[in-house]
């Protein structure tokens, strides 16, 4: 595995750096304005907007060296807000399983960033083990729609969402992972009721979504019905790697480190400390050696192959690492984490450490447990397969 930059990715790196630098936000600008006016400049870059979709719908066509290049450069750019689950989640499906009519019909709105996506997969009984989902969709006699009824949990947005992508239960008959039907469901519609949960962090971002008796078109329907455990197995492993987020800890681990020097410890800081020292060196050890493995990963990208199980064992690490950091920067603001609010106490970065680090409970849980993680890594990398007993 070469992991050298050539010269032509060189110059892609600093390509991109000055298009951060030259569109950067000021402050004082109007945000909205400049948001889009930042996708529409990424636009014309030649799909700067939509950096993982393939070229014949509209993406740059990069290199697997280039994306990940372009991960760790905006991991330290102030890029615009933008939620994962249309650019990056519902379009691949969409391109891959989809008609040409629904591709028409939801990729430009999804791609100018117009319309908000939720993902429905979760249930109260159907978390991890998410195959034995329960919400359940009926076909009209007619066979024009869908009824649609169950529950869905840990909606990330369903409360600013228009559309969902949805796993739905159309046959019970047979092995749980099949009968499983992938619907979009308009948000805005009766029978639809979106209830806050507040995590322990305080925030209001996961949902509970009750759906009672919904309408859904068949055209909502992605290709066939009782393949959408092949179609949400996709959307997964692509997710899992993202959540990993090894570009964004590499720079948050650089942070930590900078504020653990300013606070002061004896006669020096708290980076002089050999305890938590040794705690950041480790941290810093396995985050590295996680990075190589992203890096073997974008190896086999290159030589055609789709993202496989190391998608399980980079979402694993990853989150477990940015778990690490978030109660290592708890750690360095000492008893200043705890406090909550708009009040400065202590160390700037110290406030809301404490949200934070309760917030992060949830990275190793989402988008697969690491139980989950760990059962595909043994069964797909190690070769362990379950005992018949």
């Amino acid at each position: 595995m070469d992991i050298e930059l050539s010269s032509e990715d060189l110059a892609f790196r600093d390509e991109v750096r000055q298009f951060f630098k030259d569109n950067a936000y000021k402050p004082g600008d109007d945000y909205n304005q400049w948001r889009l006016d930042w996708f529409k400049k990424a636009r014309e870059k030649g799909g700067w907007d939509v950096p993982k979709w393939p070229k014949d719908f509209g993406g740059p066509g990069w290199t697997p060296t280039q994306h990940y290049i372009w991960e760790q450069e905006t991991a330290r750019a102030t890029l615009p807000w933008d939620m994962p689950f249309g650019v990056g989640m519902v379009a691949p499906i969409i391109m891959g399983y989809g008609n040409e009519e629904q591709q028409q019909r939801f990729l430009p709105d999804i791609r100018a960033r117009t319309v908000n996506w939720c993902q429905g997969y979760s249930e109260p009984g159907a978390g991890s083990d998410l195959a034995s989902l329960k919400t359940k969709a009926v076909l009209s006699e007619d066979g024009s729609h869908y009824v649609v009824n169950g529950q869905k949990i840990w909606t990330t947005a369903a409360h600013i969402a228009d559309w969902m992508f949805c796993l739905t239960r159309t046959d019970d008959s047979g092995k749980k992972q099949e009968g499983i039907t992938f619907l979009l469901i308009p948000m805005k519609q009766e029978g639809i009721e979106v209830k806050p949960i507040i995590t322990l962090g305080g925030n209001h971002t996961v949902n509970t979504v009750y759906l009672t008796d919904v309408k859904v078109p068949v055209e909502n329907r992605i290709g066939e019905e009782g393949k959408g455990w092949t179609y949400a197995k996709g959307l997964l492993q692509h997710e899992r790697t993202g959540l990993a987020g090894l570009s964004r800890s590499l720079v948050a681990l650089e942070g930590l480190k900078e504020n653990a020097r300013s606070v002061t410890r004896g006669n020096g800081t708290l980076m002089d400390d050999g305890s938590f020292r040794a705690k950041v060196a480790e941290l810093e050890v396995d985050l590295l050696a996680a990075e190589y493995t992203e890096l073997r990963s974008l190896a086999s990208a290159q030589a055609g192959a789709a993202p496989g199980p190391e998608s399980s064992i980079l979402k694993l690490k990853g989150t477990e690492i940015q778990q690490r950091i978030q109660k290592l920067t708890m750690e360095a603001g000492g008893v200043f984490s705890a406090a909550w609010g708009d009040k400065s106490v202590g160390p700037k970065f110290a406030r809301g450490g404490m949200a934070g680090y309760l917030a992060s409970r949830a990275y190793t849980i989402y988008g697969g447990a690491s139980e989950v993680q760990k059962d595909v890594i043994a069964k797909n990398v190690l070769g362990i397969k379950r005992s018949s007993k």
